[in-house]
């Protein structure tokens, strides 16, 4: 008989526990959710106020066996899955499925997983919180509804294969909206003026001084008329400010901004964040990192505050405690902290290092004095214009926090940086040493990164921090949206430069619309969200997405029946469902671009079957339409004429070579050389299918050619010994063989290779 069982989500989990509690306790993993919503039909029985049919899927089975042996060997059971919504949920479902008492069986929560955490958690059982299950349940059965119902509408009226869900359409409405102000933004450019100024220290020696024009001007013309003022002018130092200030450090991090400066300073993605979190909190490193909360317990406060004044000094402490910001914040929860704050460095991987050391910092800085500023502004005046010129500074008297942690922002190509100005005083005469204009474009809004959707929608009070990561992944993997780099293209800037009382023009180069992990919303994407928005507009509404929120919160705290709330979402949901299904016209996102210039045939595109094509030509006529898909990087919305006729000019000819014709054309997997029945891949940002020569295709084909042979060590007809990416390998029937440690691939023979191959099988048939 065992005499307490304690079951945990992971078995990485359950190894840490099983360390602090000792051999009176036998700790078992569920592996996550052990049932779910069956997938027969619905789900849900809808007549019959909702109610939900769990099913336990076949991959859980014997996870389920296990775990129902166990229990029936137990003196006592304690359920220890996690302490957010979804992890009481789970402890629910095993009470159900393993048969226990809902009144009896212990559950058992903790913010980390430490000795006095763990201890203190099995000293103050509770019951499972039905409140939080049903939070959790109105979740799942909403999105249920919504992903049921939507989902055939979208194959009847848009395309087969699309699904829709309820925060991951707001998701994707947030991007598209994005994209189009970006469409419609109009660049304009305008001279922005700078100077070096000269400052007689009287010691022979003349300090500099750094200052921008307070005006920007139109076109080059103004510009050049305002530089030959400055040739004429007398500079004098105008007022002098100077503010002492104070910057504070950002509170913990929750689990939004977690993900958002993972990605700024690690560039993690917000599920490699999410990934690499759960190790550390699964091995007893970090404090849960699904939270929205900024507190810190008492017993971090004070070790905070001695590592500070070890390592740094009496003065560099000042204890905070932060107030929660966002909407709907759920569930008493600590901020995502190190359970051990003494140890600012851990073990483990790469990732797990690097994240570890970040959460380090910013909860030791959030507990350490503010940082003392002194910040100068000074304006130069001209005696023949009423343009001044500005210079800023900034000192920092006292590091404060700043000695461990800066906070990043998602702003790009800032030219903000600490300059300290030298001593002037009110009325001292200046010189010029260079005054240079530079032309400037103004810039559309940003693309999102994940981490700034992610603020985005935690601004809007949409989703929780157990819903950011699987939303930003499930909009991706459906492909209404990708995450892309993109290459910029380059402008040349005009440069005016008065030096000496003499001007010179001159240019240099910039790479405008350069994106790093941007992410951009693809054609199906966009048709998807303008159909949703013109047939279920309360699906994809910002406010009431982020009420359904505030509602689930309001279940949680018992303050709102679950079914009640989902009954007033279907009830009208339903009917939009049934009358946009009786709609008869479909969404294509059909656009006619023009005529083709010799035929006079129509010219459109719109989403096929596989994807956005251009057609040139109508059904039905005596002609058939051509065809022709669209590159990666178009859009249905913002494609040309004159670019959807190029799409035509492939597959095209190289020429011949060696007998044989080289066609080049684009395929499922990018740019492309057929020839002699083979595929030979461009090469990405170097060849144009559109413009790549025969004599480029030539070299490709070798280069591809001279490549295959260096990986073909031995070649025995029905089996190969190939080189790969991590060693030779053996394949026969299109199956790849390991071979044993140690092995010669030279000095191996056929007979060899058959004995490794049969020793293989035996080995998976065993297993």
């Amino acid at each position: 008989m065992i005499e307490n069982l304690v079951i945990v989500e992971s078995p990485a989990k359950a190894k840490t526990i099983e360390k602090f509690l000792g051999k009176d306790f036998r700790v078992v993993s569920s592996f996550g959710h052990i049932r779910d919503l069956s997938k027969k039909n619905l789900g849900i029985d809808i007549e019959h106020n909702f109610e939900p049919d769990y099913e336990v899927p076949k991959e859980k089975a014997k996870v389920v066996s296990e775990l129902r042996k166990a229990a029936a060997d137990s003196k006592n059971i304690w359920i220890a899955s996690d302490e957010d919504r979804e992890g009481e949920a789970i402890a629910w479902h095993l009470v159900s499925v393993l048969k226990l008492d809902l009144l009896t069986t212990k559950r058992i929560v903790f913010h980390e997983i430490t000795k006095e955490a763990i201890t203190n958690a099995i000293e103050t059982p509770r019951q499972v919180d039905m409140n939080l299950v049903n939070s959790q349940q109105a979740r799942r059965i909403l999105d249920r509804l919504v992903g049921f119902e939507i989902s055939p509408v979208l194959w009847k009226k848009v395309q087969p294969a699309l699904s829709a869900g309820r925060v991951q359409s707001v998701a994707v409405r947030l991007i598209v909206e994005r994209e189009r102000e970006i469409i419609s933004f109009e660049t304009v450019s305008a001279f922005r003026v700078t100077a070096i100024f000269l400052i007689d220290s009287g010691k022979g020696e003349n300090a500099t001084l750094r200052a921008e024009a307070s005006k920007r001007f139109p076109d080059e013309k103004e510009a050049l008329k305002f530089l030959e003022l400055c040739n004429g002018s007398k500079y004098s130092i105008g007022s002098i400010t100077i503010k002492p200030g104070t910057r504070s450090p950002a509170p913990p991090f929750t689990t939004s901004t977690l993900q958002q400066e993972a990605y700024r300073k690690l560039g993690f993605s917000v599920a490699q964040t999410m990934a690499v979190a759960q190790k550390l909190y699964e091995a007893g490193k970090i404090t849960y990192m699904r939270t929205d909360s900024t507190n810190l317990s008492n017993l971090a406060l004070v070790k905070s505050r001695e590592v500070i004044t070890s390592e740094f000094g009496e003065e560099y402490s000042k204890t905070r405690q932060f107030k929660t910001k966002s909407k709907g914040a759920q569930e008493a929860h600590e901020a995502i902290r190190p359970a051990y704050l003494e140890n600012a460095t851990t073990a483990g991987n790469q990732n797990e290092k690097r994240l570890y050391e970040l959460i380090w910092k910013r909860t030791v800085a959030s507990q350490m004095a503010d940082a003392r500023i002194e910040k100068t502004s000074i304006s130069i005046d001209m005696n023949n214009s009423p343009v001044t010129f500005q210079a800023n500074g900034e000192v920092i008297k006292f590091d404060g926090f700043l000695r461990v942690y800066t906070e990043s922002s998602d702003q790009e190509n800032t030219d903000e940086e600490r300059y300290v100005i030298p001593p002037v005083t009110k009325g001292m005469p200046l010189s010029y040493d260079n005054i240079t204009a530079t032309q400037k474009y103004t810039s559309p809004p940003p693309r999102y990164t994940e981490a700034s959707l992610v603020k985005k929608l935690e601004e809007l009070g949409i989703g929780r921090p157990s819903t950011y990561a699987p939303t930003i992944s499930t909009i991706q993997n459906r492909g209404y949206v990708s995450r892309e780099d993109r290459p910029g293209e380059k402008r040349e800037l005009k440069i005016i430069t008065l030096l000496g009382g003499k001007f010179t023009n001159s240019t240099k180069t910039e790479v405008a619309g350069k994106e790093k992990s941007k992410l951009f919303p693809q054609d199906i994407g966009m048709i998807v969200n303008d159909f949703l928005i013109e047939n279920f507009s309360e699906i994809v509404d910002y406010h009431f997405t982020a009420e359904v929120e505030e509602q689930f919160d309001e279940i949680a705290l018992g303050n709102l029946k679950w079914t009640g709330m989902i009954e007033k979402f279907y009830s009208p949901f339903h009917k939009t469902v049934t009358n946009t299904l009786e709609k008869k016209e479909r969404k294509t996102g059909v656009r006619v671009l023009g005529n083709h210039p010799e035929t006079g045939e129509p010219v459109t595109v719109r989403m096929g079957r596989f994807g956005p094509v251009a057609q040139i030509g109508e059904t039905g006529n005596e002609a058939k339409p051509r065809y022709a898909s669209l590159s990666k990087n178009q859009l249905l919305e913002t494609i040309t004429l004159a670019e959807a006729l190029n799409l035509f000019r492939l597959p095209r000819s190289l020429g011949v070579y060696d007998g044989e014709e080289m066609i080049v054309g684009i395929g499922k997997f990018g740019p492309y050389i057929r020839f002699k029945s083979k595929f030979f891949s461009l090469k990405k940002d170097v060849d144009d299918p559109y413009t790549v020569s025969i004599e480029r295709g030539i070299e490709i084909i070798l280069e591809k050619n001279e490549t295959d042979k260096k990986k073909v060590i031995k070649d025995f007809g029905d089996i190969m010994l190939l080189n790969g990416r991590y060693g030779p390998y053996l394949v026969k029937d299109k199956q790849n063989f390991r071979l044993p440690k140690g092995t010669d691939a030279e000095k191996l023979t056929k007979e060899d290779c058959v004995k490794i191959i049969e020793n293989s099988d035996k080995t998976k048939k065993s297993s």
